[in-house]
């Protein structure tokens, strides 16, 4: 058994892949395929990513719904240094949204948790 998150996007899951491979040059992209006619033409169709271990599959959703990301889940990413910290929170949160600033929280020696300008929640935790 694998289970893997999935994200679906409704035709930003190209643009969100290319500030995740900005912000992290260590993501690898295991598979990609975009639609190749119809309204959808050039967006994902699917993708794999690996990224710190895991993977992840995106998907631009056909049908448009009425429903998208939420903070309720979100992406907790340990980083190696603060530099690394400050550097994924600038990129990621760019147009993005802060849930919680840049700070020293008590859990960890420096913290932001926010959204990319996808609705994509990120933790950014330096243990």
């Amino acid at each position: 058994m694998k289970a893997t998150p999935f994200l679906m996007f409704q035709g930003d899951a190209k643009a969100a892949l290319a500030l995740w491979c900005d912000a992290f040059p260590e993501l690898e992209v295991i598979a990609r395929e975009e639609y190749s006619d119809g309204p959808l033409t050039g967006q994902i169709a699917s993708a794999t990513i690996r990224l710190g271990g895991s993977e992840w599959r995106l998907h631009d959703s056909p049908p448009i719904h009425a429903f998208t990301f939420t903070s309720a889940t979100s992406i907790f990413v340990d980083c190696d240094d603060e530099a690394h910290l400050r550097r994924l929170a600038e990129t990621l949160g760019a147009g993005g949204q802060v849930m919680m600033a840049l700070d020293h929280y008590g859990f960890s020696r420096l913290f932001i948790w926010l959204a990319d300008r996808f609705g994509v929640s990120w933790q950014l935790n330096l243990p």
